[in-house]
């Protein structure tokens, strides 16, 4: 690898020409380097700036694309920087380009300066001023910005240029006002989180890597993040210097399969009173329900913990009968630190929990809503025959039922008597959480269907569509879709995109999904030019 196959992939990449000059000539004074995403956000923050390829080569600037960033094509690279005054490497996190400019340049720099995370070795209240840094990702603004700076300082000040830093001065002024409305991601209809991320009133609660980080967006006393293996590793920390005796700390199946069973370990050797809240819900929900990696069960996860010394294990579910003291080993029929609850039961679990000196742990066994949605249609799980109605009629409009289920097919529905609540049909996932509040005005209707709505118009009774005006395109034209999670964002983009690429246009698609399957927000940048 090192003596032979690095060498080897530079060779490759040189005689295929990966890297190559885009923009300026030989004997320019200023060179800009970038691969990826960042040589597009490159292109995007020249045009910004109000520089082209004429433009560039007026001011001495040569451009230069990156195809192979690791190994980096030395021989190629130092061919292009040769003559050149200031290197600029325009890369996003972790410096992998930067570095290996600056070992290509080493025997042979000439004055050559390279900025990239830092401004060369010039400081700024006493740390290297940063240009570029190794956090978050770069958008065209921003390198605009940082890029128009710099052009300014090295002699290269232009009506165009001011022009546009200006411009973006003016957005970034007009981007200061208080957000009035945010779409915040939320638990899906009937999500076990709804119930598992309870804790008891004064506790706290640890978040970490799964849909339950989402918990700390509601009022529920949880805080903190961490990696994947790390859960509880903070409380380690923190403990001996807190007045608080216990946590609890959230863990998805998914993570505890991968990772998480080393943070158990780490409470165990550390000794600090802590409970691990695992969540069995039989998918790794947060990325489409895959099913967890290898043949995890209930069974073997109390197996494992018992076998790791946790001396106090309770299992609380929706469907406790599913499991007995009758497991298939000895070593958990033996086991008398072993209890099995109903998820009513929650609580008071918990309160028994804290109580106990070292670590133990709770598995809250509930599929997850988004998964049980799927088997049900694919017919591969029972379907209940029962939904639930509120009557508007009884209804007081209190709320409660949403307080107890904390669900997203209880909303609003305002009447003449003002607002009551009504269940979202089409949404409901059937946990019935949210008949556990004091209320009369719920009704459960068994063996019902719901009435499919009719059709309000025919198909012939629908106009056709006149052709659009297209837009000319002098420059690069730019739309956005944005919307919610399983509105249609991401396929509007991409129809967009695609019928750019038909019609013979360059095209860009960059899509932000984040949590659009827990109706968190979705984006779709769209990008055309001749």
């Amino acid at each position: 690898m090192i003596d032979h196959k690095r060498f080897a992939a530079e060779a490759f990449s040189r005689a295929n020409r990966m890297d190559r000059r885009v923009w300026g000539k030989p004997g320019a004074r200023i060179g800009l380097v970038a691969a990826g995403k960042n040589w597009l956000d490159l292109q995007h923050a020249l045009s910004l700036l109000g520089i082209d390829a004429n433009e560039a080569e007026r001011l001495g600037i040569t451009t230069y694309k990156v195809g192979q960033p690791w190994p980096l094509d030395m021989a190629s690279f130092h061919d292009w920087a040769e003559g050149l005054d200031l290197v600029i490497a325009v890369e996003e996190k972790r410096k992998l380009i930067e570095v290996q400019i600056k070992e290509a340049l080493f025997d042979d720099r000439h004055g050559r300066r390279v900025y990239g995370w830092h401004k060369g070795d010039e400081h700024s209240e006493g740390r290297r001023e940063e240009i570029f840094p190794t956090r978050y990702a770069l958008d065209p603004i921003y390198i605009a910005e940082k890029l128009g700076g710099l052009l300014i300082e090295e002699g290269r000040r232009t009506d165009r240029i001011e022009a546009g830093l200006a411009r973006l001065a003016d957005a970034r002024g007009a981007d200061n006002a208080e957000e009035i409305a945010a779409r915040l991601p939320y638990f899906c209809s009937g999500c076990p989180h709804n119930s598992s991320t309870k804790v008891p009133e004064g506790h706290r609660a640890y978040a970490g890597i799964g849909c339950h980080y989402m918990v700390q967006w509601m009022d529920r006393e949880t805080v903190g993040f961490t990696q994947m293996g790390g859960e509880g590793a903070n409380w380690i920390g923190e403990a001996p210097f807190s007045t608080r005796n216990h946590v609890f700390q959230n863990l998805g199946d998914g993570t505890y399969n991968h990772s998480g069973v080393q943070s158990i370990r780490a409470a165990l050797a550390a000794g600090t009173n802590i409970t691990f809240k695992i969540l069995y819900n039989d998918a790794v929900a947060m990325t489409g329900g895959q099913p967890v990696d290898g043949d995890l069960s209930v069974e073997k996860m109390v197996y494992q913990l018992r076998g790791e010394g946790i001396k106090r294990i309770a299992v609380v579910s929706d469907n406790p009968d599913q499991f007995s003291h009758d497991f298939s080993t000895a070593f958990i029929k033996e086991f008398k630190g072993l209890s099995i609850h109903h998820r009513d039961q929650l609580e008071a679990v918990q309160l028994e929990l804290r109580e106990i000196l070292g670590t133990s742990v709770l598995i809250y066994v509930q599929t997850c809503a988004a998964e049980k949605r799927r088997r049900r249609k694919k017919g591969v799980m029972e379907d209940p025959a029962k939904r639930v109605f509120i009557n508007e009629l009884v209804c007081e409009g209190c709320g409660d039922c949403g307080v107890q289920s904390n669900c997203l097919s209880v909303i609003p529905k305002d009447t003449v008597l003002g607002r009551k609540r009504m269940i979202d049909q089409s949404a409901c996932n059937k946990d019935y959480s949210c008949v556990k509040g004091f209320c009369p005005s719920f009704v459960t209707v068994h063996g019902g269907q719901l009435k499919k709505n009719t059709a309000m118009a025919d198909e012939d009774d629908w106009p056709e569509l006149p052709l659009p005006t297209l837009p000319t395109i002098d420059v690069p034209y730019n739309i956005m879709v944005a919307g919610i999670g399983g509105t249609g964002v991401l396929t509007v983009g991409s129809v967009l995109g695609m019928a750019a690429h038909i019609a013979e246009k360059g095209t860009s698609v960059l899509t932000q999904t984040g949590l659009a399957q827990k109706f968190g927000s979705v984006t779709s940048h769209v990008r055309i030019a001749n």
